[in-house]
Formats: structure tokens, C-alpha cells, sequence
């Protein structure tokens, strides 16, 4: 009786196509492996034995044909090659970089935004890296030349997305060798860096950034500039107050807003500060055009004060601002600890008075008014006098250098150079932690004025200073009047002997590029 077939499995047809394929790679790898072991022989050994093949040939095209496939293999094997070494490179990064990627990133973080480009270029394990959006929340793209534009921003805010916290842009002049008019001693602004470093570029080198530059903030609620915190721009001479507004106005949660040279108006950017950005906590701004802008409105800081009530440090330098609007900000303000209107044309003190009370004013611990060409001597010594009373307790920094000195009581053409009624000595004494700046010309006049007011020169005027080392004896008492509230803020009941000069908002002339 005849057996039976064995009924066998179906054969999988995978795997029988497999198994000549895998024959052919190992015979593959076998042959590359030989291939490569004459790699140790000399290369004239190669020279000789390459000849000989093509000598084997019969005709040119086959000869032609060996040399074209000789070259196509080695291209292929060097390329091969350079692909495995950047491979093991980057395995090896990995391997050898102690942290791992989420450390990684907390350390790209807090690194400038130059910086996190040169180490995304390094590797492809930084570059994964440095693609989160976390590395990008702070951007700093300050250059001292220009050499940063609307599409390197656009890219950084767009990696930053909602992470977005910090952004600064714009011209930061680089150190040099001669000292600049506004030097603040022993005085430090919180964003690093001195506003002698950020004055305005008028004339020099423009920056490629354009008034839309800062678009990619705006958007809808998850727009990259709903969680922004601080905003710095510095000489962008093609910003202008349209474009400026409509970035402030997708800004809400901002806290710190600073601007230095830019050609927008005070008003409109004060007026769009409090009517978007209502946490602001710390505004400066610095004119590109120094005493030129008295656009600002009595209505507008009644505005910006009711509507930021957080503001703790206000700066507004070389601006025409007057006593009365001054004093509206400075008293309004009930969280304010640092003042900054340095360089401005038309104040003359008077705001100082009875500031001490309890409706603001009584928390300032630095008060800057450096090179305020209407300041009045007898003004200052009437506010120290008040400190020396006791109040103005928290305030420890006061400068009121003055390149052309102070102006006298009756005629502000006649200049102050000395310190024959400011108790000095008596204020160091008294608070010896005080920090007290009253640097004057050594001497000089005042003869051409009028030719520096209607000059735009007159910015970088610079006079020879020397600081005040000695204090006469006698002090100027105090009024009985500085005490009480004679400038009500209100800009129709001012002090009998204040002065305002009037400069049609018509005249300023803003260069918008």
C-alpha cells in the first residue's frame, strides 16, 4: 500500500522572495568589506592594477564607461562615509552630553538669542533642542550695527509662540572712547544697559527693521503678544506711532515698556499705553528729538495714571513737559519709586512741592532731573529743605546736574553755577546714605542760548562739569508756602512766578522714514 504525501505548510512567499534578497545583501556587505580592505594597500599598488583593467578593455566607450562607474562608486562611498560620521557624531553628542534634552533646553533658555543659533548649528541633538519654544521666550536681537530684519524677528516670535516673554530690538551703540553728556553715577537702569548707550542714532547708521516688524504679535487671544511681558526698542527710525499703537494694542499683560529714538508722538503712545496696557509697571521712554514734542495733554496723564495704577518707574526724557502735567504723573502714581525726566525744556521745579504728602510722591526713592534747562535753584533748595524736614523719607538718589547750570529765580538767563544755596553738606550729614548729583560747568555764560534752543545741535551739547565738592554755610529756609498745595495739577491755577513757554505742537518735526 502506497504511504500517503506528508501535508506540508504553505510556504510563505515573503519569505521565499526574502532569502535570495538577504543572500544578496550579505554577499553585498562581504564584497563592500573586501572592497574596502584595499584601502590599505598604496595607492600606487591601486594606480596599477585600475590600469590594467582598463587596458583589458577593447574600445574607448568600455575604457570611458569603467572610468565614469569608478568615479560614480567612489562618490557614493565618500558620501556614505561623511553621512555615518555626522550620524556617530551626533550619537555621540548625545551620549557625551551630561544632560538630558528637557535640561537641555532650561540651559538654551537663559542664553542670549545669538547664542542658541550658534549652538543649534553644532549638532542635530542642540539643533532638536533649540527648536523649543521655551529657548525663545526671551529674545534679544540688539546689534550695534544693522544687521537684523522683519523676517529674522517674524522666525524667532513664531518659534517663541505663546513661551513669548521678552523682546528687544533695534540699535544699541557699542562703547566708546569719549564719555557721553548723561552720566548717572552709581546708578544702574534695570534693563542693563545706561541711557547714554541708547541715545538716539540721528545721522548715523539706519536700521533695516521697518514699522512692521513687530506684526507677528498681533493675531487673536493665542497671539505670541498676549503674554508679553517686557518690550524694548532702541533707534528703529522707520517705527512710526500707527505701527508702534497697533503693537501695544495686542500687548495687554506688558510690564515694561522702553523706547529710545523712535519718531512717534508722546501722546499717542501714552494714550495707547493706557488704553492697552493696564499692568504696566515700568514705562521709559527717551525723544529723538530733545525738547521738541510738547504734544502731551493734561487729559493724558489723567488717563495713563487712572488707567496704570501699578507704575512704579517712569521715565520721560527730552520732552517738553511742564510743571502742571508733571506733577499730575508724579503725584498721581501712588505705587511710583523712580522719576527720570532728564533733558525735559520746560520744567521748572515747582511740580517738587508738597509732594511729601500722602498722595504720592512719598515712596520715590530716585529722582533724576539731569540737564533740565528750566530747573530753578531756588526750587531744589526749597525741596531739600523739605527733605531735610523729614520728608521724603525712602528717597535715596537725587540728580540735578545741569551742563548750563540752574536757573536763577527771576530770569532763567542768568545761570547758577554754584551750590551758595543748596544745603548740601547739611543733606550729607543728615542721610548719610544719600546719593546727591550737582554737577555744574566750572564756570561759564549763557549768552547763546536762543542760537542752542533752535538748533537740533543742541541734543549733543556738551559743557566741561566738575562736581560740587564744597557747601556754603548758610541754607535757604524754607517758605512757609512749599508746604501747601499751590499747584493743584490743574494746568489753569499755577504759581504766580511760573513761566511756561509756549511751542506750537506744529513745529515738531519728526523725520519718519
Amino acid at each position: 500500500m502506497a504511504k500517503r504525501p506528508c501535508c506540508s505548510a504553505p510556504k510563505d512567499p515573503l519569505l521565499v522572495n526574502a532569502c535570495p534578497r538577504v543572500s544578496e545583501l550579505g554577499k553585498m556587505d562581504g564584497l563592500l568589506e573586501s572592497f574596502l580592505g584595499l584601502s590599505d594597500l598604496p595607492t600606487s599598488s591601486l594606480d596599477l592594477c585600475f590600469d590594467r583593467l582598463l587596458q583589458s578593455r577593447a574600445c574607448d566607450s568600455d575604457q570611458n564607461d569603467m572610468i565614469e562607474r569608478a568615479m560614480k562608486l567612489g562618490s557614493a562611498l565618500l558620501e556614505a562615509g561623511k553621512r555615518s560620521a555626522r550620524k556617530r557624531a551626533s550619537v555621540h553628542n548625545a551620549v557625551v552630553w551630561a544632560l538630558p534634552p528637557d535640561l537641555t533646553v532650561k540651559v538654551f533658555s537663559m542664553l542670549d538669542t545669538q547664542s542658541i543659533c550658534f549652538a543649534a548649528a553644532t549638532c542635530s541633538f542642540f539643533h532638536k533642542c533649540a527648536l523649543d519654544p521655551l529657548c525663545y521666550a526671551n529674545i534679544d536681537l540688539t546689534t550695534t550695527v544693522p544687521k537684523v530684519n522683519n523676517v529674522v524677528v517674524s522666525t524667532m516670535i513664531q518659534r517663541a509662540g505663546k513661551a513669548l516673554q521678552s523682546v528687544k530690538l533695534g540699535i544699541v551703540p557699542g562703547p566708546t572712547p569719549q564719555p557721553l553728556v548723561y552720566t548717572i553715577r552709581n546708578s544702574a537702569d534695570a534693563s542693563g544697559f545706561s541711557w547714554n548707550d541708547k541715545r538716539s542714532r540721528q545721522g548715523k547708521e539706519s536700521s533695516i527693521l521697518t514699522r512692521s516688524c513687530l506684526s507677528s504679535l498681533s493675531g487673536d487671544s493665542c497671539a505670541p503678544g498676549a503674554l508679553l511681558r517686557r518690550l524694548h526698542l532702541y533707534n528703529i527710525e522707520r517705527m512710526d506711532g500707527p505701527a508702534l499703537c497697533s503693537a501695544l494694542s495686542s500687548c495687554p499683560s506688558l510690564l515694561d515698556l522702553e523706547m529710545v529714538g523712535l519718531h512717534v508722538e508722546l501722546k499717542q503712545t501714552l494714550e495707547s499705553v493706557s488704553k492697552h496696557c493696564h499692568l504696566i509697571e515700568r514705562l521709559c521712554f527717551e525723544s529723538s528729538k530733545t525738547g521738541r514734542d510738547d504734544s502731551l495733554k493734561t487729559s493724558t496723564c489723567n488717563d495713563l495714571v487712572n488707567n496704570c495704577p501699578n507704575l512704579t518707574a517712569l521715565a520721560l526724557r527730552g520732552f517738553k513737559l511742564h510743571d502742571c502735567k508733571v506733577r499730575v504723573l508724579v503725584k498721581g502714581f501712588k505705587k511710583l519709586k523712580y522719576v527720570d525726566f532728564s533733558t525735559s525744556y520746560s520744567i521748572t521745579g515747582t511740580f517738587l512741592r508738597n509732594l511729601g504728602g500722602g498722595a504720592g510722591g512719598n515712596l520715590l526713592e530716585v529722582l533724576i532731573l539731569r540737564d533740565c534747562m528750566h530747573l530753578k535753584e531756588v526750587e531744589v533748595s526749597r525741596f531739600l529743605t523739605a527733605v531735610l524736614a523729614g520728608d521724603f523719607k525712602l528717597l535715596r538718589h537725587l540728580d540735578i546736574s545741569n551742563r548750563d547750570g540752574l536757573a536763577s529765580e527771576g530770569d532763567w538767563y542768568h545761570r547758577c553755577y554754584t551750590s551758595s544755596v543748596i544745603p548740601v553738606q547739611q543733606l550729607l550729614e543728615e542721610r548719610p546714605g544719600f546719593c546727591l548729583l550737582a554737577e555744574f560747568p566750572s564756570e561759564g555764560s549763557f549768552n547763546e542760548i536762543e542760537q542752542m534752543i533752535g538748533s537740533d545741535a543742541y541734543c549733543d551739547f556738551s559743557s566741561p562739569s566738575q562736581p560740587i565738592s564744597h557747601t556754603s554755610d548758610g541754607t535757604l529756609s524754607s517758605e512757609s508756602s512749599y508746604n501747601s498745595d499751590q499747584s493743584s495739577g490743574s494746568e489753569d491755577s499755577r504759581d504766580p512766578n511760573y513761566i511756561i513757554y509756549e511751542e506750537s505742537s506744529d513745529e515738531v518735526d519728526f523725520v519718519v522714514i
